[in-house]
């Protein structure tokens, strides 16, 4: 343990991530699943981020705010499975107390980022399905820099507190964090301070900064379907559903996981293991899940590729023509 002595006490500088230590057999296949993972996530979120920002026809709200939710997955990932495979090369992966609360940081800002994105996302198309008459009005672009704006701003805002208070925390004791980053929960435990304060913090915060996203995008969805089913034709209910499905499939992973993990006891041996479903998950599943139920994201897909196979042809025609000119 590294710790450093002021007075008569002694402060912890450095954690010590355990990780998946109960799994030491598999280490070298977690090893390469999540560098798999990291890749696919950032490959496909990255594509998402290009073709959003290149393509004409992509320069609508809802593309905008997809552009910016791959944004934020890119860097979700990248706080947590780098740290992530750190521990499985390394045995007892230490962390620095800087370091720790750095991770700590970008990750509740993501999380907190990601819960007002989402819902923004629904609203969204609420507006679109339940007032397509005013869409343009309420979704204009200075609407949607605001929107997008608010939800970084916010998450900012929230973790930024949380941050605050658990700095104002003595570390004297045991330095192991049992999980695979820096999470609030095992930082608390590790505490030898008074964490009454912090617990009440955490919870204003859980009800102000996820509670009002959360029945914003359930509330959406309510009269989203609602609208749905009193189409009268069975292709334009269905039409209507395809505009929104992909992102309905995204809030059910992103929620759900989120519910478990915190339905679970603090100590429960499963809480890490579901902990992926709401760290590694989503960010890998979104531009699938995007890429692969929208047709206009498909079809700037076939258009990029298209492009790039006639640049690929192009210089062979051009040194095909100068040949025959010579000759």
């Amino acid at each position: 343990m590294d710790e450093q002595e002021w007075g008569n006490e002694t402060y912890v500088t450095e954690f010590i991530l355990l990780g998946f230590k109960d799994l030491k057999n598999l280490w070298v296949l977690l090893f390469l699943g999540f560098l798999v993972i990291y890749m696919v996530t950032m490959a496909g979120n990255l594509l998402i981020v290009v073709i959003v920002v290149t393509d004409q026809n992509l320069h609508t709200p809802m593309y905008f705010f997809l552009g910016n939710l791959s944004c934020l997955e890119i860097c979700y990932s990248s706080t947590l499975i780098p740290i992530m495979l750190a521990t499985l090369l390394i045995d007892r992966k230490s962390i620095s107390f800087s370091c720790c609360f750095l991770q700590l940081f970008f990750f509740g800002y993501c999380l907190g980022a990601e819960c007002y994105l989402l819902s923004v996302m629904s609203y969204d198309r609420y507006l679109a399905i339940c007032k397509p008459l005013h869409y343009a009005t309420f979704m204009n672009t200075r609407k949607c820099i605001q929107l997008a704006a608010v939800s970084w701003v916010n998450g900012l805002i929230g973790i930024s507190i949380i941050i605050s208070a658990m700095m104002q925390l003595t570390y004297c004791g045991p330095n192991e964090i049992d999980h695979y980053f820096c999470d609030s929960v095992p930082l608390k435990k590790l505490s030898c301070s008074d964490t009454d304060l912090i617990e009440h913090v955490n919870l204003v915060l859980l009800f102000v900064y996820t509670l009002p996203p959360f029945l914003l995008t359930l509330s959406s969805y309510i009269y989203i379907i609602n609208t749905i089913l009193r189409i009268p034709s069975t292709i334009g209910r269905q039409k209507a559903f395809s505009t929104c499905s992909s992102h309905l499939i995204v809030v059910s992973t992103y929620y759900g996981s989120l519910m478990i993990v915190y339905l679970l006891p603090e100590s429960s041996a499963m809480n890490k293991v579901f902990s992926l479903l709401y760290t590694i998950v989503p960010p890998l599943v979104n531009p699938l899940i995007y890429s692969l139920r929208n047709k206009e994201v498909k079809r700037a897909l076939r258009k990029a590729n298209s492009k790039i196979a006639n640049l690929r042809i192009f210089p062979n025609v051009l040194a095909k023509q100068g040949s025959a000119k010579e000759k």
